[in-house]
């Protein structure tokens, strides 16, 4: 089978289709007679059949993204329901991918799945796209017979999650984005334009503002050290992302002070707590153990102090104690996830009210994010403002004093 797959490639025809119009596109097959066979069972009339040319200096793959798995989960969910046998619907699903890497990887799952595999033995063959809970949700979904209904679950809970992750990402990328713009444009100016500045200064003959000077003194040492700074700047970024990595004290270190920063704290808090009942509820209403459920849920928590807390929560429960007074038991879940847990075992719908946790809180981090981007922006530009308009006071302020005294 690896040998088959080795062999795909990717082929451009044109022909007619069954009303006489002229049609085009792309197929990706075992070889250029399979690609006529398929064509012809959709009523295509061909007229050429070319391998797809290689781009002149090789192709460059497309990475899959989560939001790419969590897209494909969609459509297979939808051609299930819709009455597409499976291996088709891998088929369909393939020929609309616009991504090379992710279209070879629903090929080689649709080749383990016509060979007789199931899908759920098929996705753990890829668990760097597909983790644990993925699967154990899917083979879930085969033992008990509704892999559609399974599968539309996945796919709403892989589309909110990464809809989530990716608002959270926006609100932190924008003022990282502005402070390396400011911090980049302030060595320009340090390095290139003050220098022209301050050799003109050397005419005056007359004492500088200290303002100047210091201006000055700052541009000299750019100069001299911009080099050392970049490569310490370069180090310093690469040790903290190896730091987070390989070592797990530190990564747990800063995932505790990252729950203290104001606002961004709360917003991971929120963030969190919507995670948690999003995965125990897709979970739970999977029929998978609540203790099971436990495991996923603190896999997919995102935090360590709150990764932590939710072994925790397992312990206490595979102890005997409700999963209500087992959160409570943290004191780190807000006071409204116990009481909709405590009401959700009482009345017997734990999953509907951990549903409601999850959008509730999902709608909060939204609106802390909106909060914090309105916040940001004035603050943002101010910060700007003082930089580089500091930077040009300095230099324009003896040319002001030197009109003074003419």
């Amino acid at each position: 089978m690896a040998t088959q797959t080795a062999k795909m490639q990717t082929y451009v025809w044109e022909g007619k289709d069954r009303s006489g119009k002229i049609a085009k596109g792309e197929l990706t097959i075992g070889n250029q007679a399979l690609a006529k066979a398929q064509l012809r069972k959709q009523g295509i009339v061909v007229k050429t059949v070319k391998r797809k040319p290689k781009p002149l200096f090789g192709e460059r793959s497309k990475a899959i993204k989560p939001m790419d798995i969590a897209v494909f989960t969609r459509q297979l969910a939808t051609m299930l329901k819709a009455g597409v046998p499976l291996v088709q619907a891998f088929d369909i699903v393939a020929e609309g991918l616009d991504n090379a890497s992710m279209r070879k990887l629903v090929i080689d799952m649709k080749n383990d799945v016509a060979s007789g595999a199931g899908l759920a033995n098929s996705l753990t063959k890829h668990p760097k796209y597909f983790d644990d809970l993925f699967c154990n949700l899917v083979n879930a979904g085969e033992q008990s017979g509704a892999l559609e209904t399974m599968l539309d679950r996945v796919a709403t809970y892989k589309e909110k999650t990464e809809i989530l992750k990716g608002k959270i990402k926006k609100a932190m990328t924008y003022p990282i984005a502005v402070v390396v713009v400011a911090i980049v444009v302030t060595a320009l100016l340090l390095v290139k334009v003050v220098p022209q500045f301050a050799e003109t200064f050397s005419s005056f003959g007359a004492d500088l503002p200290a303002f100047t000077q210091f201006v000055v003194m700052l541009s000299e040492w750019a100069q001299a050290n911009w080099l050392i700074g970049l490569v310490m700047i370069i180090a310093g970024s690469f040790a903290f992302g190896q730091a987070r990595e390989r070592s797990q004290a530190f990564s747990d270190w800063f995932d505790s002070i990252m729950l203290k920063m104001p606002v961004v704290g709360e917003i991971i808090e929120k963030s969190v707590v919507a995670r948690f009942g999003r995965t125990l509820a897709t979970t739970f209403s999977a029929g998978v153990p609540l203790v099971d459920s436990l495991d996923s849920v603190a896999g997919a928590a995102g935090n360590a102090v709150y990764k932590k807390a939710i072994f925790e929560i397992r312990d206490e429960v595979t102890a005997g104690l409700q999963l209500n007074q087992a959160v409570k038991n943290t004191g780190i879940f807000p006071t409204m996830l116990i009481q909709m847990i405590s009401i959700g075992e009482e009345s017997g719908a734990l999953d509907e009210m951990l549903e409601k946790v999850a959008l509730h809180y999902e709608a909060e981090v939204d609106n802390s994010i909106d909060s914090l981007t309105a916040l940001l922006e004035p603050l943002i530009m101010s910060v700007l403002g003082v930089l580089v308009g500091g930077l040009m006071i300095a230099m324009y302020l003896p040319i002001f004093q030197l009109g003074n005294v003419m």
